[in-house]
């Protein structure tokens, strides 16, 4: 039989939807709520039209972009997604090789499927990695994957800041999302792991509420600073005075992002 060509992002979304079970499906594309985001953040883009410059050389063309002191070869880069192995058994792993080939920025979730040191194998010696973090409860599971990452060659930490709680998502409601029982969370415990995997309903805004210090202010991002080297990025700022506020941390960037939509419903598109 020969192998389906698939051509735009619309086929590929398409043929996910047809192959993914109701679980991985229904986790990777639900949003916050009545999704009004979620749909806003795709129809935002007709909002915005190309308007192009004619008779310029582009014989050669040079999409290369420089990022906290770093060349990557395209401005496009890959946001942290959780639990990859849901789709496919290489998981993070096959995005770290992508990530490599196209030259770009990889950013791999603390919630990943494949751990830290195996993705930075598969990502390669050279290749630009960032490491998407929380700031949890527990400061030694923080300073953990913290010195983890900076072992493993990633380049930034991408601390998110817009998840004090898990978004509720109607989706992973109904279908009393848990994890398959042969994948575990592989950078936290076995124990974690586990009883994630074994519970359903509810367990991963269980397992978040646990884990992540939902009184975190900016006094906990001076506490970061202090313990790493690491340039600090700070994903899911949606207004100018908090991207202000950043800078009188001595954070090196920000991340425009709504957690693609799937945190708190009804902010704005990202684009916008």
């Amino acid at each position: 039989m020969a192998t389906k060509s698939l051509i735009c992002l619309e086929e590929y979304e398409e043929e996910a939807r047809s192959i993914l079970d109701r679980n991985a499906w229904g986790y990777y594309s639900s949003g916050a709520t009545t999704e009004y985001t979620l749909r806003d953040n795709v129809q935002a883009y007709n909002r915005y039209s190309i308007f192009p410059r004619v008779l310029v050389d582009v014989s050669l063309i040079d999409m290369s972009v420089r990022l906290l002191g770093d060349t990557i070869d395209m401005p496009i880069g890959i946001s942290p997604t959780a639990m990859q192995c849901l789709a496919h058994p290489d998981g993070e792993k096959a995005t770290a090789r992508a990530a490599a080939r196209m030259g770009t920025c990889l950013t791999l979730s603390s919630w990943s499927t494949t751990n830290i040191e195996e993705v930075a194998k598969h990502n390669g010696s050279h290749s630009f990695r960032w490491f998407q973090l929380y700031v949890y409860k527990d400061n030694n599971l923080t300073i953990d994957l913290v010195r983890r990452a900076e072992r493993e060659g990633f380049k930034a930490l991408v601390v998110t800041v817009d998840t004090p709680e898990l978004g509720l998502r109607y989706g992973d409601k109904r279908n009393k999302f848990s994890l398959p029982r042969h994948l575990k969370l592989a950078n936290f415990s076995e124990r974690d792991s586990s009883s994630l995997a074994s519970s359903g309903g509810s367990a991963l805004q269980e397992y978040v509420k646990k884990l992540i210090d939902p009184s975190l202010v900016w006094d906990g991002i001076d506490w970061l600073r202090s313990i790493t080297r690491l340039p600090i990025v700070l994903k899911g700022v949606l207004r100018a005075d908090d991207a202000r506020e950043a800078m009188k941390h001595d954070i090196q960037g920000i991340l425009v992002s709504n957690h693609g939509a799937r945190q708190l419903d009804t902010v704005p598109a990202t684009v916008d």
